[in-house]
């Protein structure tokens, strides 16, 4: 029957364990007593629900969106006044059982998205004036030095400061094997470390890539799918429809209790679990493979894509450039221009700021904690180091900044006291799980996929080359992508887009797709507020996963729905010709809801 929230007891298993009790109360006093004590017994069971059911019903009404929940009501309330007892008590087990089922259900599909919530770090150890402080993770800012024991959760985003780490990210990514990450690199906030090591924060904990994904968690809880809305909004036309039929069944038979058979096989109670059940449980096995995702929403849109759009650099390559050549134009040297490109770089989580630093540990080049420091992502990052005012970013970032006669021409230009002093040329392969990607994506049923990036077009077709996609949109601004998922969002048979960045100057787009997926640790932390996905392990091809988890999980909800509410249709009609009595359709119902139910569980399984 009918989910309906139950309040009066602890929980709907609490609820569904009192009607059995009083079910099994009333055949007992049946058998030895009265048929009269009976039916006060079934009768109570029935009366135990109807509060909170008359209470969804009258809110449904206030909202003007009048559903299942009347049917349901109607079939209690008739069973009462046609002194159906046992049949009302049934109606109320099952209706409490649909509520238990449901809540256990949706226990095991969060199951994932619970645990990841669950193993948020609450304290971290600061070191202080000499000190190991233990303080509240909230209080940690950037440039701390933390120091992590082995074994535990890292508490904030940060740059190795010592050592060797060997970090457990499987909770975050499902791989497995651990992952080492040596002095300069990059960690984020979630990983568990199995060895000691210190780590400098870049960011606090409320920005950390972790409470993002605790962000997402909570959202990807309370979401409801448009599916589900949908379901909701159909299911409302079984009420006049059963209305009409259980008084055609009255009418014809002269037998009112015909039409009370009719409502209690009515409740489209498939349509109401077996949608949101299989969508959220999408929503979990898609955590289990590394994909995060807002909400049941998501995987529906997911399993109806039709475009694809892929970023290139830390997308369809690697994320992780090195540097090619370093060329000074100030006479300061190239080891200084790297220094002071690097001390400022530290603070930033862009890949080419990422290689920068790691270069400069490679050189063993001092770095210095830069201060007053603003970036803007995408673009370049400006701050101070020592005494010196530097820039590092685009030829266009620094123009706006006071340098003059500057051409970036795919390079990192860096600045330093108002002159230009080096420009540095990166090199960033394909990622190897890309390849193949491509075809993967239309054999899920993709139509279009395509590179959109703000790259160079030379550089943007020999990566588009190797990877076979079908179309190229180079040297594209962040609003120039904008202009690009609207123009493909409104072509015929192409949406809904799916978009896929690094989730820091492909924000906007990530948020304007229809689904926004962002890729790896940079972009779990930049696009917590954009992007409807993140895709934790490192792998682009997850994005193929991931929509194949949507077309699964939505194929299972539309499977079980049709048959769910066809099997209803077919006992509603065998109840109107006399067929069924109200007892028998009201065990009838229950069995359609626990088979919707279990075979929407199956979007759990791969």
């Amino acid at each position: 029957m009918d989910a309906v929230k139950l309040k009066p007891l602890s929980s709907a298993t609490d609820v569904a364990a009192l009607c059995l009790v009083l079910l099994a109360v009333g055949g007992v006093l049946r058998l030895t007593v009265s048929s009269a004590s009976a039916d006060a017994a079934w009768g109570g069971a029935v009366a135990l629900l109807l509060p909170a059911l008359g209470w969804s019903v009258v809110k449904s009404l206030l909202e003007r969106d009048l559903g299942v929940d009347a049917i349901a009501l109607v079939s209690m309330v008739g069973a009462l006044a046609l002194g159906q007892y046992l049949a009302g008590a049934v109606i109320a087990l099952m209706l409490a059982g649909g509520n238990a089922l449901e809540e256990r259900a949706g226990v095991r599909a969060r199951r994932e998205l619970t645990l990841l919530v669950s193993r948020a770090p609450h304290t971290a150890r600061v070191e202080r004036d000499g000190q190991l402080v233990e303080t509240p993770v909230d209080d940690v800012v950037p440039g701390d030095l933390v120091v992590v024991r082995s074994g535990e959760v890292l508490p904030v985003d940060g740059v190795v400061e010592s050592g060797e780490a060997v970090l457990d990210e499987s909770a975050l990514t499902g791989e497995s094997l651990p992952v080492v990450r040596r002095r300069g690199h990059v960690v984020r906030s979630g990983a568990v470390s199995t060895t000691a090591l210190r780590l400098r924060a870049t960011r606090s904990a409320a920005e950390s890539a972790y409470a993002s994904l605790v962000r997402l968690v909570r959202q990807a809880e309370t979401q409801r799918a448009p599916f589900v809305r949908m379901a909701d909004r159909y299911a409302a036309f079984f009420l006049p429809l059963t209305t009409a039929v259980a008084a055609i069944a009255w009418v014809t038979s002269g037998d009112p209790v015909r039409a009370l058979a009719v409502f209690v096989v009515a409740t489209p109670c498939p349509l109401i679990l077996a949608a949101p059940i299989a969508l959220l449980s999408g929503v979990s096995r898609a955590a289990r493979a590394g994909i995060v995702v807002k909400g049941a929403g998501v995987i529906e849109r997911l399993g109806s894509a039709r475009t694809v759009l892929l970023d290139k650099t830390g997308t369809l390559t690697l994320g992780s450039p090195h540097v090619e050549r370093i060329e000074t134009l100030d006479g300061i040297g190239e080891a200084e221009t790297l220094r002071l490109a690097a001390s400022l770089d530290q603070l930033s989580l862009h890949p080419l700021a990422v290689a920068l630093v790691g270069e400069a540990h490679e050189r063993r080049l001092p770095l210095e904690l830069p201060t007053a420091v603003a970036e803007e992502p995408g673009r370049g990052i400006e701050g101070a180091v020592g005494e010196h005012r530097v820039a590092v970013g685009s030829g266009a970032f620094l123009r706006e900044r006071g340098y003059d006669g500057v051409e970036a021409r795919g390079r990192a230009l860096v600045g330093a006291d108002g002159r230009l002093v080096g420009a540095i040329s990166f090199a960033d392969p394909p990622r190897d799980d890309a390849l193949g990607m491509v075809e993967r994506l239309h054999a899920s049923g993709i139509r279009r996929v395509a590179m959109l990036t703000g790259d160079r077009a030379a550089a943007a077709e020999a990566i588009g080359a190797v990877l076979h996609v079908d179309q190229i949109y180079a040297e594209q601004s962040p609003e120039e992508k904008l202009a690009v998922v609207r123009a493909i969002a409104a072509t015929p048979g192409l949406a809904p887009v799916v978009m896929v960045g690094d989730g820091i100057n492909d924000a906007p787009a990530l948020a304007l797709a229809d689904v926004g997926i962002a890729m790896g640790s940079a972009g779990a932390t930049a696009s917590s507020e954009t992007a409807d996905a993140i895709v934790l392990v490192e792998r682009v091809d997850r994005v193929v996963d991931a929509i194949r988890i949507g077309r699964r999980s939505l194929s299972i909800a539309r499977q079980s729905v049709l048959a769910g509410i066809g099997l209803s249709l077919a006992a509603m009609a065998f109840a109107a010709l006399g067929f069924i009595p109200p007892l028998g359709g009201a065990l009838l119902q229950e069995g359609i809801d626990v088979a919707v139910i279990v075979n929407a569980l199956r979007a759990l399984t791969t």
